[in-house]
């Protein structure tokens, strides 16, 4: 664990910064119009038309604003206008206009400049003078300029108010999940991220899914031998659930697994074997910072019944909570045909011809009306998901779930400011009303008709105006509310240009969903490009329940690519006090305990991803035979097959399983040769088929 002296003298430090920050009697100095003013308690409030650069306005054109302060006000158009503050320290401020927006019924993006970065704002119609506010923006110690300009403008401007940003009880956040009946897994982990936030921060990472991250190999099928096998002779267990045929009548499986675990899939191009590297990201985590991210994000993509492949994510989470202590997240993209005709219901359909963007005549709404072809898929689509998360819910691992995420997309483009026409997912480019319908269709399906009680149910929300919260479906039925930040390219406030990390907090978007919700949920980060750094969150106050960079992909390297991360900086937050890691979770997380774990949980990521699922600890009984799993007397690639098997598939080859010739005591006794972990392990499978390929000389237990 890092230094507790550390966190007392930091959380000092804050408790400090705060007090300067939001003192009622803070003083600076003013200078409007070029003119510098006496010193000027909080709030401070300018009139428009004494801005620099301001023209006084009584009227727009012929239509009358009665009721304004002072001497008229000042009308945004071509001419920008600003004024000067001085703060005393680095912290965050609100600004707010009272104003009055007659152009856009379905209202108007207003921009402000904050020392020349821009900040935007929906301004709503309004014919009367009503408050719009800004939200907080960072200001540093000393001068700065807050500039209105005339980007997309045309809004009256009466007074402009100046105040220390007033942040509200994060404590308030509920803790308790959404689902009265979650299983006691998923109460814990919802207590424990409720301890967490406000505190701390969750570092996390998503994992790329299905074909993503491929690596060849030189495993080929030999029909002749009927056998698995690569360049050096090395033999992989046939899946035999997975046998095909190809287009010349050529028999072939579809998945071999090797000795350490691994699964390849066939690749119907070069006739040859890959695998996916899934734990690219968390291997080069780990290399950069020595530590592991307490969250990984997982997809339940692959699952679309279009075209319904098993990529293995559900062992994957299992491992990764079970073995490795950590948290899951999951999102869902799940696919639809982009034209219907195209598509029949229960045939599989070409992955080109499938979308989750808002491309399709898929009609949204009609996923809930019976006798629709929709209505059909969906029902399809929830199946296949229940699955997999069923899986998880057996092993006793629950899920914070994010499906439908990014569900607003950009603003609306018409007069109607929630229909869904800046939407880019199918889900959502119906509207709110449809999207909130879909969301309460799924939870309750999932929950009432699968029995599905290990979610914590997770919403993406934009803040683009106060219309945003109407994407939101309720204290009811959400759990945690996120934000997906991706700000390298567009919607910058750092002042920085494009190319380089945008490593600002977004405090304005944290404490603008706070809002929205009342305080009542934690605020996430479920997907990034640059991470916050350490001292603008810290500053800013944006005290986000966690981060989770997307993965590196041929078209963006949101981890690894220079123009997204500074490695210095990630480095610096992932060793920080303010950030958990893997290895400093509760070792009795899903138990609902506190203690940090000792780090054994945390291990080095080889570059290939190895399972380690343990069937049992200690065998009961004593060994007969080293190396004989299946007890038939001899050792050979049988007993490679059932220990394989039996940690693939424990349902069916586990100790209780389902198949006759499942693993026994007696062959969990005999098969554990490799004492380096306990129980049947991928390691005793490796060690039994180096014996066979004459490169250990016994299957003594070893510890090596």
């Amino acid at each position: 664990m890092k230094s507790k002296l550390r966190k007392a003298i930091a959380f000092a430090a804050a408790g400090v910064m705060a007090a300067v920050q939001c003192g009622s009697t803070g003083l600076f100095n003013v200078t409007a119009a070029g003119e510098a003013t006496a010193a000027t308690a909080f709030p401070y409030t300018i009139e428009g038309e004494k801005m620099k650069g301001a023209d006084l306005w009584t009227s727009i054109y012929q239509t009358e604003l009665p009721g304004y302060s002072g001497e008229g006000f000042y009308y945004l158009t071509a001419q920008p206008a600003s004024f000067e503050v001085t703060v005393p320290e680095d912290g965050m401020y609100s600004i707010v206009v009272h104003g009055a927006q007659i152009l856009n019924k379905e209202g108007r993006q207003q921009a402000v400049k904050i020392n020349g970065v821009k900040y935007i704002t929906q301004a709503a119609y309004s014919d009367k003078w009503v408050d719009y506010d800004f939200g907080m923006v960072r200001m540093n110690k000393g001068v700065n300029t807050i500039e209105f300009i005339s980007e997309y403008g045309y809004m009256a401007i009466d007074t402009v108010t100046v105040d220390n940003a007033k942040f509200p009880d994060l404590s308030k956040a509920s803790g308790t999940t959404v689902d009265k009946d979650a299983t006691p897994e998923t109460k814990a982990l919802m207590k424990y991220l409720k301890s967490v936030y406000g505190k701390h921060i969750l570092s996390g990472q998503q994992e790329i899914y299905g074909g993503g991250h491929a690596v060849e190999t030189t495993i080929r099928y030999d029909a002749n031998a009927n056998k698995c096998i690569d360049q050096e002779g090395v033999e992989y267990v046939i899946d035999e659930e997975s046998w095909d045929k190809t287009e010349q009548g050529e028999k072939f499986p579809w998945h071999c697994t090797g000795p350490d675990g691994q699964v390849y899939t066939y690749s119907t191009q070069n006739r040859n074997y890959t695998y996916n590297d899934y734990n690219y990201e968390v291997r080069y985590i780990k290399e950069l910072t020595g530590e592991e991210p307490a969250i990984r994000g997982f997809d339940f993509g692959s699952y679309c019944p279009c075209y319904a492949w098993d990529d293995g994510v559900a062992q994957r989470m299992i491992d990764w909570a079970k073995n490795k202590n950590g948290i899951c997240t999951a999102s869902w993209h799940v696919n639809v045909p982009k034209t219907k005709a195209s598509y029949t219901l229960g045939e599989p359909l070409d992955f080109g011809l499938t979308t989750y963007t808002e491309n399709t005549d898929f009609v949204t709404a009609n996923c809930m009306v019976k006798g629709t072809m929709e209505y059909d898929y969906f029902q399809l689509c929830m199946k296949n998901l229940a699955a997999e998360l069923k899986k998880l819910q057996d092993a006793g691992v629950p899920v914070i779930f994010r499906p439908f995420h990014e569900a607003e997309g950009n603003p609306s483009r018409t007069d109607d400011p929630i229909d869904g026409s800046g939407a880019w997912f199918w889900w959502s480019k119906e509207g709110a009303v449809v999207y909130n319908k879909l969301w309460n269709f799924l939870q309750d399906t999932l929950t009432n008709e699968y029995g599905l009680h290990n979610l914590i149910w997770e919403q993406n929300l934009y803040a683009w105006s106060d219309n945003s919260a109407k994407w939101y479906s309720g204290d009811d039925k959400v759990d945690i509310v996120g934000f997906d930040k991706y700000n390298c390219q567009y919607n910058r406030h750092d002042g920085k240009q494009q190319g380089v990390p945008n490593e600002d907090a977004e405090a304005g978007i944290f404490y603008t969903l706070n809002k929205f919700v009342n305080g009542n949920k934690m605020v996430s980060m479920p997907e990034n490009d640059s991470c916050p750094s350490l001292n603008n969150m810290q500053v800013e106050h944006a005290y986000w329940l966690y981060f989770c960079p997307w993965y590196d992909s041929e078209q963006a390297h949101f981890l690894c690519g220079k123009e997204y991360q500074d490695p210095d900086t990630f480095k610096e937050l992932y060793k920080s006090d303010f950030c958990i890691t893997l290895s400093e979770l509760p070792k009795d997380l899903y138990k609902g305990g506190s203690e940090p774990s000792t780090g054994t949980t945390t291990t080095t990521t080889t570059t290939k991803p190895v399972t380690t699922t343990t069937t049992s600890s200690t065998p009961a009984v004593a060994a007969k035979k080293y190396g004989d799993a299946n007890c038939d007397g001899e050792i050979d690639m049988s007993d490679v097959v059932l220990i394989m098997q039996s940690l693939a598939n424990p349902d069916k080859f586990g100790l209780k399983g389902s198949d006759k010739n499942h693993i026994t005591a007696q062959g969990e006794a005999n098969g554990d040769v490799d004492k380096s972990s306990a129980g049947i392990t991928s390691n005793d499978a490796l060690r039994i088929q180096e014996f066979l390929l004459g490169k250990v000389k016994d299957l003594k237990p070893s510890t090596k």
